[in-house]
């Protein structure tokens, strides 16, 4: 296969991005988009250079000239579409964050990947952010066995959202699953192993609490703490806080064992950059020895097309680069159904630990 066609499921602001990426491939093309919402669908379809509008998800699934599908839409929808995908038409598929989001889907969701006959990739492109992917690669030799790993998101709080989805829990499954299953992902993925014991501390303490909805005052959690004990011994926490956007750099991750300290430096969507400030950060790997004592400064710039293309710092570019080439037959699928499923249960519990006051075991 040369080229790979996609129908996108869901045309929001995220699918932009999604459609942007897929438009910078050699071997890639959107020819069918769907949206219940007209006119995100016709806009969509545009800037994917004249695809096909469907008239429906059926319609969608059906239409002839399509290789791979790309679920862009709400969480709450997801298992939903990926059950109608596997019985109706089971093409290889990429499905963002998170799998799904509510705890009775867990045992529905494993069963449809297990059985599923086409390759089945959970959209978590944090891994794939430059900085991020120099920094998992140079992370177990820098530190001698990485025995501390802190993630810190500092941001903006979560932008408007069509029918205004993103403002409860039902139907994002809180926010450390919406948000933050991109981050226990990629604890999982630089500790190589599992967690066994979460603690969380989290809740709204500022964004959204004057906001109503059909007289609804929005539920969802705007800061917190998650800590992490893993198998091997290595302990894990996560410092959200979604009104720090005035933060020069969005995400840290910082890594420490017995020989170093590492971390990356990674800023956040340049179009939020002010202008008057200059030119945006550029994201950086930062190793502090304990002797010879550092730091040393490491640069990583990002293709400015790629940056362009979106607000992950081309992580979604690299993210579909891997996957195209696995539905042409090269390569393997890199994030599993089981990865997805896994960041999900994480931030279950995390949630559940924050909302009780206790401990919760995996």
């Amino acid at each position: 296969m040369d080229m790979v066609r996609y129908g996108i499921i869901g045309c929001g602001m995220m699918a932009r991005e999604h459609i942007q990426n897929i438009n910078l491939l050699p071997h890639g093309r959107v020819t069918v988009v769907f949206d219940p919402v007209e006119e995100l669908a016709q806009s969509a379809a545009t800037l994917a250079e004249d695809a096909h509008v469907a008239g429906s998800l059926e319609d969608l699934l059906d239409f002839a000239d399509v290789d791979a599908f790309v679920i862009v839409s709400p969480n709450y929808l997801h298992v939903e579409q990926l059950q109608m995908i596997a019985d109706r038409r089971p093409l290889p598929v990429l499905c963002e964050k998170p799998l799904y989001t509510k705890p009775e889907d867990a045992e529905a969701v494993k069963a449809l990947a297990d059985a599923y006959p086409a390759p089945f990739w959970v959209a978590m492109e944090y891994r794939y952010m430059p900085p991020v992917a120099a920094f998992i690669e140079q992370a177990e030799q820098a530190t001698g066995g990485i025995k501390m790993l802190t993630v810190r998101e500092h941001r903006f709080p979560f932008l408007p959202k069509i029918g205004d989805w993103n403002r409860f829990n039902a139907k994002t499954g809180g926010t450390l699953v919406e948000k933050c299953c991109h981050f226990f992902d990629l604890m999982r993925f630089i500790l190589k192993d599992e967690p066994v014991r979460v603690m969380a501390s989290a809740g709204q303490g500022f964004n959204h609490l004057e906001e109503r909805y059909n007289d609804e005052t929005p539920d969802i959690w705007d800061h917190g703490y998650v800590i992490i004990d893993f198998a091997g011994g290595a302990r894990a926490m996560l410092e959200l806080c979604m009104f720090a956007e005035g933060a020069r750099y969005q995400e840290e991750i910082i890594a420490i064992g017995p020989k170093a300290k590492i971390e990356a430096l990674v800023p956040g969507p340049g179009r939020f950059w002010p202008k008057a400030l200059g030119e945006a950060p550029v994201p950086q790997i930062v190793i502090s020895p304990r002797a010879p004592k550092g730091p040393f400064v490491s640069e990583i710039p990002v293709d400015p097309t790629l940056l362009e293309a979106g607000d992950h710092n081309g992580s979604t570019f690299y993210q579909h680069q891997r996957f195209n080439a696995v539905v042409r037959g090269e390569g393997e699928v890199e994030v599993t159904a089981d990865d997805g499923a896994r960041a999900v249960a994480i931030g279950m519990a995390a949630q559940e630990s924050a909302r009780t006051g206790q401990v919760v075991y995996l």
